[in-house]
């Protein structure tokens, strides 16, 4: 798998990724996809804008998105694909981790079968 199927970005997650960088004036940010430890299941994503890169970070460009992936978590995110989806309730970003087998009731963390992560209570 090469280094552009780590993760997928929809077009509609990069349009909504668009209008949060013009809304909350982060020109110049690339956008950081990550995993770390905690929640009900022992792993939880993370995603933010961050104006420093790391050395070994792997650098990713979809639909007009830079965005950026640390080592650690590629392979836990290999074959993600971040979506947006609109509902009556509102909007949101929507993460279909193949890697995944658990998740906890409240669907904001999960464990893969070789990486169970820092659980913690809910």
């Amino acid at each position: 798998m090469q280094e552009q199927e780590i993760v997928i970005i929809t077009e509609a997650a990069a349009f909504q990724i668009k209008e949060m960088i013009k809304e909350n004036e982060e020109e110049g940010a690339v956008l950081r996809v990550a995993v770390h430890g905690g929640g009900c299941s022992g792993l939880s994503y993370g995603m933010g804008f961050d104006h420093e890169l790391k050395e070994d970070d792997i650098q990713l460009s979809q639909h007009g998105i830079d965005f950026v992936i640390d080592q650690e978590s590629a392979p836990i995110l290999r074959g993600t694909v971040i979506d947006y989806k609109q509902s009556l309730m509102g909007g949101g970003f929507t993460i279909d981790n193949p890697n995944a087998i658990a998740s906890c009731g409240c669907g904001s963390s999960f464990r893969t079968a070789t990486n169970t992560g820092t659980p913690e209570n809910c």
